[in-house]
């Protein structure tokens, strides 16, 4: 899946718990009504409102912010820079909280990385404010100890999510951790299925299959847990990937005809996932078959080698200078017929960009490209070159005299 859509997913995910506080889910409904409703207060309105009014009004400016999230983000941005209006003077550090992080993922959504670990990094500062005893505009005794592991969780992973991005994997980690303890207190198995599906996807993209097994492998383990069957069918049809990566095409498969199972089933809701599912199914199935042919081809070459590597040895007898020469000869055959590896002029481009130790977000930057096309570009080069990760791949080119 494209890296960005598997961690939106999580940010999705990351939402808060609290149905005390729940929004009004206003996503893909018409927002006139309510726009129209908060239209009639103006400063002058504001002003003389009284607190009560004014927390229903601040809750409202950041229902449309949520409801204008994933259709405008310019009012979501408008929004939520409203609800701070009201919010901010008075210290109320949920709501500070709340409005700074989807101002932070809204400039995500936008590629605007720096603008959006500012409101990240103001948005754990509220929570920090939260947790140091703030005063709370509903509750007189303040914030309790699971709104505030609440916030910071969905905080650790929109900053998870923002640093992976921008391809700084060890610090991303150590935020998806973060809020992966939360989780775990208080058994939140549906979001930690979530995360460990992302950090398994995260670890393929890098080539750390052992890693990437070991995290899906926990993603599955939370979502039977959670009794989730979406997420058990994302755990295997990730498991799938991998093996499929890893050239294990029959326990591939295995796994990925058990997360078809459930996307037959709910092929309407889940369109991408299973086009995604069939897509793995499909170049597992080819790799098979094209294994089961190079074993013929192989069994066939075996035998030919056999006679011509008796040719050889009857040749390489004409002098004992000849008979040093065996290694050298072989080597040379076997390079002849190994096919050339060709890539095209992007390809050579980011290569050489790659050997310059040039890091994901810096290629994207020099190329002018997004990071997920130069993500797309890495991994299609992995599979031609048929290595497992980016120094491999610097010195196999650096070999084929392509770098």
């Amino acid at each position: 899946m494209n890296r960005i859509l598997r961690l939106f997913l999580f940010l999705a995910a990351a939402l808060p718990c609290r149905p005390a506080a729940a929004y009004n889910d206003y996503r893909g409904h018409n927002l006139d009504s309510l726009e129209r409703a908060v239209a009639r207060w103006t400063p002058d309105a504001v002003d003389r409102a009284s607190e009560e009014e004014l927390i229903t009004l601040n809750r409202a400016y950041r229902d449309l912010m949520l409801g204008y999230s994933q259709l405008n983000a310019e009012k979501g941005i408008f929004y939520a820079r409203k609800a701070l209006e009201i919010s901010r003077p008075r210290g109320w550090e949920s709501a500070n909280a709340d409005a700074l992080r989807y101002l932070g993922q809204l400039f995500y959504g936008r590629e605007q990385y720096d603008s959006a670990m500012v409101y990240y990094r103001a948005a754990l500062a509220a929570t920090d404010r939260m947790a140091a005893g703030a005063v709370s505009p509903t509750d007189p005794e303040g914030y309790s100890e699971r709104e505030v592991d609440d916030t910071y969780s969905a905080l650790y992973g929109a900053v998870g999510n923002l640093y992976n991005m921008m391809g700084d994997i060890p610090q991303a980690m150590e935020y998806y951790r973060k809020a992966g303890e939360i989780f775990d207190k208080y058994g939140w198995n549906e979001s930690n299925a979530i995360l460990y599906y992302n950090i398994g996807e995260t670890w393929v993209d890098e080539g750390d299959f052992p890693a990437a097994e070991k995290a899906y492998l926990r993603s599955l383990d939370y979502g039977t847990a959670a009794d989730d069957s979406l997420m058990v069918a994302m755990a295997r049809k990730g498991l799938g990937r991998l093996y499929m990566e890893k050239g294990r095409t029959w326990k591939s498969l295995r796994y990925l005809h058990a997360a078809e199972e459930y996307y037959s089933a709910h092929e309407r809701e889940e369109v991408g996932f299973a086009k995604e599912n069939y897509e793995y199914m499909s170049a597992a199935l080819l790799a098979q078959r094209k294994t089961l042919m190079l074993l013929v081809a192989g069994a066939v070459a075996l035998l030919l080698l056999t006679g011509g590597v008796l040719l050889l040895a009857r040749k390489l007898r004409v002098s004992r200078r000849e008979k040093t020469e065996v290694a050298a000869v072989l080597e040379e055959t076997l390079q002849e017929l190994r096919p050339a590896v060709t890539v095209t002029d992007r390809e050579k481009e980011i290569l050489d960009l790659l050997s310059k130790g040039y890091t994901t977000p810096q290629i994207a930057e020099g190329l002018h490209l997004s990071p997920e096309t130069v993500k797309w570009y890495r991994k299609k080069l992995l599979a031609k070159f048929d290595v497992a990760n980016a120094v491999e791949l610097v010195s196999k080119a650096r070999e084929e005299g392509i770098v």
